[in-house]
């Protein structure tokens, strides 16, 4: 261990971290960032496959977002956002409604992924109870759903590692069982089928509509699910029978939001648009935090009135709106306008699909490459034919990603799950090079 690692060691404790793990593994001590690499202090690279926890878009130290940030730097770094606003909150806010599905055009500003859920989860509560209907107090998420850690958003997540120790602290929610489309008890494929494991969501609803104030979901994509990928047949029965019975349907395009999907939103594979919206990481392109959630006028018009009647929305956070996250946000806009990403990405996740296909598939502990967009995952099974799962306890992900890294590729994982979440500046060479490591680190790992 060199001298940064010791004394990172000895004073922080690491997100998602095992601390004990650090002792024969000490944190990479990264010095800086170009393009899609990562150069650490001893000058060795690392591709960031990952996008550095799915937030950055357009590559480590870019011209343009620097250029923003600077510019905006000499004018305001910050200012209270209780009547106080700013131009790049209110360009973003225009900007913003413009791009997202129909209907939302109200815009609520926070810093991360974790506080733009739990606005959702206050607004849909709060609404139904200024509205007169009292009982709609709770929430219903998917198996397998992810939302963020705070204990609001952990409440509608269901994902034991993460919230099981917690339960006693959080909120009681209806937990429903989702899609699962590699192991579908239907024997049906995710691109031709109705969604016909919708049954489940439908008979909650059915039985517990009067209870229900909202429906929480990413779309398309479960993310630390293992990027399990599902029909937008699902979304479109979801949102008829949110409007059937009064429900919100709140999507969570934290994660696949900003072309990830192939789409500039995941709503947009299935042709809907949400109650309620929450957007973070790509936001701004992987440099600063910042997190918004849109909702329909509908929602904002049940808090509308007189102070005295206490129907106001009082949620804060202190870096609300902050101005040089804004600017950023709003430069991001710009580079998927001038520089045609969402085009350009179609040929990229192609070309990774076919590298994919070419590498990977013929090795016997890979059950099925999944992809939409700029998301690609491999499942690791102990049997292809059973798609029996490898034990969590030997930590086959984990392994293969430690040497993924000894490759100069960062690859870390989802359980037995690999996947690329790349910037969307990487180019053919090195999506070749993100692939052939994936492949010889498997392949090592299992002595093949």
């Amino acid at each position: 261990m060199n001298s940064l690692q010791i004394k990172d060691l000895r004073y922080i404790w690491h997100p998602c971290s095992q601390m004990k793990d650090y002792e024969d593994f000490p944190p990479i001590i990264i010095e800086r960032g170009e393009g899609v690499f990562l150069y650490d202090t001893e000058g060795k690279r690392y591709l960031d496959a990952i996008s550095s926890w799915w937030v950055n878009l357009f590559g480590h130290n870019n011209k343009r977002i620097n250029r923003a940030i600077k510019n905006q730097i000499k004018k305001l770094e910050h200012v209270i956002f209780a009547n106080f606003s700013h131009k790049p909150a209110i360009e973003l806010a225009e900007r913003i409604v413009n791009i997202t599905p129909e209907g939302l055009n109200k815009v609520f500003f926070a810093d991360n992924g974790s506080s733009a859920i739990e606005v959702a989860l206050k607004l849909s509560f709060q609404y139904f109870q200024q509205i007169g209907k009292i009982k709609k107090t709770k929430f219903a998420a998917i198996t397998n759903a992810y939302h963020g850690e705070t204990l609001g958003a952990l409440s509608v997540g269901n994902i034991d590692l993460y919230s099981k120790i917690y339960k006693p602290l959080l909120l009681n929610t209806f937990k429903v069982e989702g899609p699962d489309c590699y192991r579908c008890k239907y024997n049906l494929s995710r691109r031709t089928c109705s969604a016909e494991c919708f049954e489940h969501m439908e008979r909650t609803i059915i039985e517990n509509h009067e209870e229900i104030a909202g429906v929480v979901i990413e779309p398309m994509v479960q993310g630390a699910a293992g990027m399990k990928i599902y029909s937008p047949v699902y979304l479109k029965k979801l949102r008829k029978i949110c409007d059937e019975y009064d429900i919100h349907l709140i999507a969570d395009e934290i994660a696949v939001g900003f072309g990830r999907t192939g789409k500039m939103f995941a709503c947009e594979h299935a042709g809907i648009s949400p109650d309620i919206m929450c957007l973070s990481k790509g936001l701004t392109a992987g440099y600063l935090p910042l997190s918004l959630t849109l909702m329909t006028d509908k929602i904002y018009e049940a808090f509308y009135d007189e102070y005295t009647t206490l129907k106001a929305f009082l949620h804060s956070h202190s870096y609300t709106g902050n101005p040089i996250s804004c600017a950023v946000a709003c430069e991001t806009l710009n580079i998927f306008e001038e520089e045609s990403i969402i085009e350009k990405n179609e040929i990229k996740s192609e070309l990774i699909n076919e590298k994919v296909k070419e590498l990977l598939l013929d090795i016997p502990y890979v059950g099925e490459f999944r992809q939409i967009g700029m998301i690609g995952a491999i499942e690791l099974v102990k049997d292809k034919d059973t798609k029996e799962s490898f034990d969590w306890r030997e930590r086959v992900g984990y392994k293969i990603y430690k040497i993924a890294l000894k490759y100069g590729v960062l690859l870390r994982p989802l359980g037995n799950v690999i996947y690329f979440m790349p910037p969307y500046v990487i180019n053919d060479e090195q999506i070749e090079l993100m692939v052939n490591v994936a492949r010889k680190s498997i392949k090592e790992y299992f002595g093949l």
